[in-house]
């Protein structure tokens, strides 16, 4: 067996064994439930502005906002998602012994891990992708709005769960499988934050806390590829009808997108921390 068939072996495997486990359900009760109460909010200012309560721009630019803001809760759903499966999935079969047997096949070390990465990456990318596409057409079934660039900030949605998973891949070659879930979606939330911090220090001038958010988006790339993903949702009026240090400070507004420079720092980023998950495993006592 060849070193490729091997792994996208590994990756199949790996793949039907997420969808077997609790976290799908638990990730399809959650999606369904934000597609039903944004269906509903959505279709509540389709009715004002029926009433003339909002004018059409007002309208578009609301469902716009609303839109990046549900976004962001498919995007912390695959967060958790990913976090807690990447750390069971790896960190599991390592302590239950698993790992050993299969790896005395031979199989070698890093062929194994990039197989068990993959897998996860094409269920959280999936999953993030079928489900944001669900909410545009949400939006698009009831204001009549459809994002500019669907296919772009789908992408960058994905691109970010691949960040975040891999993340958790390395970390759960060192710690326990729930502890490398918990680190992750806490970087994922301190990154936001830091983003925002960063936003605010921009409207109000102040350079320092505009490196604040500069520099945890160098860091880790999760909340920069956010922003690209905002930015690419967003009705392009809004950074019209908003000033631009009203922008910066508003957390669910995006006002440029993201650059060819940072997408490269992004995917060199990945390879990094993967590069170091598979000296780390290498290194694992199974």
């Amino acid at each position: 067996m060849t070193i490729a068939r091997t792994v996208l072996t590994i990756a199949a495997l790996t793949l039907r064994e997420a969808s077997r486990r609790r976290v799908l359900l638990a990730l399809a009760v959650l999606t369904v439930v934000l597609l039903a109460l944004s269906g509903w909010g959505f279709s509540r200012l389709a009715a004002e502005a029926g009433d003339s309560t909002l004018t059409s721009g007002e309208a578009r630019l609301t469902a716009s906002i609303l839109l990046n803001l549900v976004m962001f809760g498919f995007s912390l759903i695959a967060a958790l998602g990913t976090a807690f499966l990447a750390g069971p999935t790896l960190s599991g079969e390592t302590e239950s012994g698993i790992a050993l047997s299969v790896l005395a096949r031979p199989i070698r070390r890093p062929a194994f891990l990039l197989g068990k990465w993959l897998g996860l990456v094409a269920f959280g990318s999936g999953f993030v992708v079928l489900a944001g596409l669900a909410q545009c057409v949400v939006v698009w079934a009831t204001v009549g709005y459809w994002p500019p660039e669907p296919a772009a900030a789908l992408a960058l949605l994905a691109a970010q769960t691949v960040v975040l998973l891999t993340l958790a891949v390395l970390l759960s070659t060192a710690i326990s499988p729930m502890a490398s879930g918990v680190v992750a979606v806490g970087l994922f939330g301190t990154t936001w934050v830091a983003g925002v911090v960063g936003g605010l220090g921009a409207s109000l001038g102040n350079d320092a806390i505009v490196r604040v958010g500069s520099v945890s988006r160098m860091l880790l790339p999760t909340d920069g590829l956010w922003r690209g993903a905002m930015h690419a949702f967003q009705d392009p009026s809004a950074l019209v009808q908003f000033g631009a240090a009203d922008v910066d400070a508003f957390p669910f507004l995006s006002t440029a997108p993201l650059t060819v420079t940072y997408l490269a720092w992004a995917a060199l980023w990945v390879a990094m921390v993967w590069g170091l998950a598979a000296a780390s495993f290498l290194r694992k006592d199974l």
